[in-house]
Formats: structure tokens, C-alpha cells, sequence
């Protein structure tokens, strides 16, 4: 089999180093470039990290982007132009900027995930079903726990699991999300979805759903050890991605939820 020539940007953050050390033991690629907003005066695994330019994407079958959004549309720009397949860790994306993700779906095919786990795609299947079969009589929340060093909150995955929520009770996301608490030690329910992260010391992950109708509460939780759980779940997508047409994907269609 071909190797698939892969490219990876924002290559000094953490899980930019994840994905170059599992991808140097995955045998379906080839590391062909590497990028970051910044110079760096060194070589990776043998290649020197470049800023995002058509040279840099040049030889990429697929580009891998988990960084920011500003950087996310640099990497969709040059790969809509010259086709190149790509994979979007990234999160934090406002509404306008998720529309204009799915424009460039059009053009290339994109797989997109603000969680690249297995488990946590699973848990947000479990979501649905549990926001529709518990139905009015429950109000639900969203907690989340990161490393002090993720800037955005609520983290993509917990995002993800509100749109499970609301997918489950057949209403708009963007309508139903509450208030946003950073750090509380409690926080309520609500009408609408109230989120709360932590971000504390190293944690890599830890994501719960609460339901409650004020006589009990169900709880679905995940919680990652490993930061290669997303690093080889990216990898996956890629493959998956190599075979599709233009449009806009998720883990969900590669692990065929229905």
C-alpha cells in the first residue's frame, strides 16, 4: 500500500508532538511537513518546521490541524485551493466561522471533531439517546475538567456533547446553550444547557453529562489517560478520509453511528 504523505501543523503544541511520535509507528504515512506560526530554529523527527504555505502543504495528501482557529483557516485557504484532504482537531469556532467550514467542505473533504476519541464520540451517541428517551421532564448540564494550559472553555467535546443534548430533543444548539462557568465548584441546571470547566494541573480529560428531574440524576462520563487516544484517532481519520468525496465529516460517519 502507498504510504500517505502527511502533514502536520501547529507541530510544537502538545498535541502536535502526540501526533508526530504516533505517527512515526503508524506504517500507513509518511511525515512530510511539518508547521507552526512561528520560526523554529531546529529540525522534528528530521524536518525543519515551516510557516503555512502552499510549499509547506505542497507534497501533503492530507493535513492534520489541531491549533487555533486562526491558524485552522490559513491551513483551509491553501488546502482548498490545491485539494488537499484535511482533518481539524481545532476547536473554540464561533457559529460564523463553523458555516464557513462547511463552504470549504464543498471544495475538499473535510473530517472535523472536537474530540477524536472513540469513547467520546461513543458518549455522545449515549447522549442523544438519553436527552430523547428522558425527554421534558429532565434538565441537563455539561462539566468538563482540562490542563491550566487550554484556553478555550467550554473544550470542543463538551460543545459536542450539548449539541447531543439538543440533537436529542430535536432543538436548535445554539439556542439552548446557557451560561459558561469557568472553574466554579458547583453550578446549577437549567432551561437551557449550563456548561463548567475546570482547568487545573495536567489533566488530559474528563467530560460528564447530567440529567436530572429533581428526583434523580443520570450521568454519563468519559475520562482520557492518554493523550494518544486523539493523536491515533486523528490518524484513523485520515485514512478514512483518503477514500471521500468533498464534504464536511465527522468521527461519527467513520465510525458509522448511526
Amino acid at each position: 500500500m502507498k504510504k500517505i504523505n502527511l502533514a502536520i501543523t501547529g507541530c510544537m503544541g502538545r498535541m502536535g508532538q502526540q501526533l508526530i511520535k504516533s505517527s512515526k509507528t503508524d506504517k500507513n504515512f509518511k511525515l512530510v511537513s511539518l508547521t507552526e506560526n512561528r520560526i523554529v530554529n531546529k529540525k522534528i523527527s528530521g524536518i525543519k518546521p515551516v510557516l503555512n504555505t502552499i510549499s509547506a502543504f505542497k507534497k501533503a495528501n492530507v493535513i492534520i490541524d489541531f491549533t487555533i482557529p486562526k491558524c485552522t483557516f490559513q491551513v483551509l485557504e491553501i488546502a482548498a485551493k490545491y485539494r488537499k484532504k484535511v482533518v481539524i482537531g481545532t476547536t473554540g469556532f464561533s457559529k460564523k466561522e463553523e458555516e464557513l467550514i462547511k463552504r470549504y467542505s464543498k471544495k475538499i473533504p473535510i473530517l472535523k471533531s472536537g474530540n477524536m476519541s472513540i469513547g467520546v464520540n461513543l458518549l455522545m451517541y449515549l447522549t442523544e439517546i438519553a436527552s430523547k428517551s428522558l425527554g421534558k421532564n429532565f434538565l441537563s448540564k455539561v462539566y468538563e475538567v482540562h490542563h491550566k494550559h487550554k484556553k478555550d472553555y467550554p473544550s470542543g467535546t463538551a460543545l459536542m456533547l450539548g449539541k447531543g443534548i439538543a440533537t436529542g430533543k430535536n432543538k436548535n444548539f445554539y439556542s439552548l446553550i446557557g451560561k459558561k462557568y469557568l472553574n466554579n465548584k458547583s453550578f446549577p441546571y437549567g432551561k437551557k444547557i449550563n456548561f463548567n470547566s475546570i482547568r487545573k494541573q495536567e489533566v488530559i480529560g474528563e467530560h460528564k453529562v447530567m440529567f436530572s428531574s429533581g428526583k434523580e440524576i443520570v450521568t454519563l462520563n468519559h475520562e482520557s489517560f492518554d493523550r494518544a487516544l486523539y493523536s491515533e484517532g486523528a490518524l484513523a481519520a485520515a485514512k478514512w478520509l483518503m477514500s471521500k468525496k468533498p464534504g464536511l465529516y465527522s468521527m461519527r460517519n467513520l465510525l458509522n453511528f448511526k
